[in-house]
Order: structure tokens, then sequence, then C-alpha cells
């Protein structure tokens, strides 16, 4: 659960040719200050719709809560990963790649873009340490291409690729703005 130091930051910033404020930026609105939960788990949002997707909505008639067509739905917190639990009960793969993991929320289905052995190395990291998160993060941002959008604050363009085209509707990029104007002083 060893959190994230200034030199981890550092070294993503070099590696990335961005600013530390920006990689900051990124981390505050995605996961609010921290990768892990107090029990010592790291943060995830079950994302449904991708359940749904990944199990051709198998489960949607029985378990809506959890396959769904729609986003949404998605509850406190704390009880993410209960949602996970009961879903790998499902379908344990489908399950682990609908979530987003840890401090800057990566999608469990990037696992071989980013250039992991398997699903379960990918995993793995997401539970040792806020670095295996910062890690999964640039291999993020190099795969899709997102390191100049980071590098010049198009924060509208880097939240597009980032999070996908409804990122207007959660103002992502008004907040990366926010909190990177918070972090460069």
């Amino acid at each position: 659960m060893k959190a994230l130091t200034e030199q981890d930051y550092i070294n993503a910033a070099e590696e990335l040719g961005c600013e530390v404020a920006a990689i900051k930026a990124v981390a505050e609105v995605e996961s609010r200050g921290s990768g892990f939960l107090p029990s010592g788990e790291p943060k995830i949002l079950f994302e449904r719709h991708r359940f749904y997707k990944y199990t051709n909505g198998k489960y949607a008639v029985s378990h809506p809560d959890l396959c769904n067509k729609a986003p949404g739905g998605y509850g406190k917190e704390s009880d993410q990963h209960l949602k996970l639990q009961r879903a790998s009960e499902l379908n344990r793969e489908a399950a682990l790649m609908s979530c987003s993991w840890g401090r800057f929320q990566v999608m469990g289905d990037n696992w071989q873009k980013l250039g992991y052995k398997t699903l379960q190395e990918f995993i793995n990291k997401m539970y040792e340490s806020e670095a295996g998160h910062l890690d999964a993060f640039v291999r993020y941002i190099k795969a899709f291409g997102l390191q100049g959008h980071l590098r010049n604050k198009n924060w509208a363009a880097f939240a597009k690729g980032y999070n996908g085209p409804g990122y207007k509707a959660n103002n992502y990029d008004v907040k990366m703005q926010a909190a990177y104007n918070k972090f460069s002083k």
C-alpha cells in the first residue's frame, strides 16, 4: 500500500516529457488523492456496462446491477469490491477487466495493450503499490498516444483520450485544469 513519492512523480514526468503537476492533476481527479481504500484494497470502479460487453449481456436479467447496457449505477466507493466479488463469481476475467483500478483508474481491459503478460499480472500490480498504479498510467499514456496532450496541458483532448468521448458530462477537462493550477503553484 506504499504511496507515491515526489521522486516517483519526477521519474514519470521525465519519462513522459511533462510536468509533475500534470500527472498529479490526473491522479487527484481520478482517485481523489489516494489509490487505496482504508481496507488496503486498491480503489476501483466497477463498470456494469463493460461487464455487459464482456459477457454479451448474459447476466443482464439476473444481475442488472452488475450487467447492464447503461453506464452508471456505480454506488458507493466502499461497495465496489463487493460488486467485483459478486461479478467474479459469474465471470472472473470479465469482472476484472470491467473495473478501473488504482490511483489513475486504468481500466483492466487494457492489460494487453499496456504490455502486461496476463490480466493477473496487471491485477497484482494494482494490489502492490501506487508505484504499480503510476507504471500502468505511464504505459497507458504511451500506448494511447496521449503524451502530447499531457505535455501541452490540452485537458479537453487528454480527457477525451483518457476518459472517453463522454468526458464532458463529468467535466474531467475542467477538473484536471483546476487540479493542475493547484499543483503548478
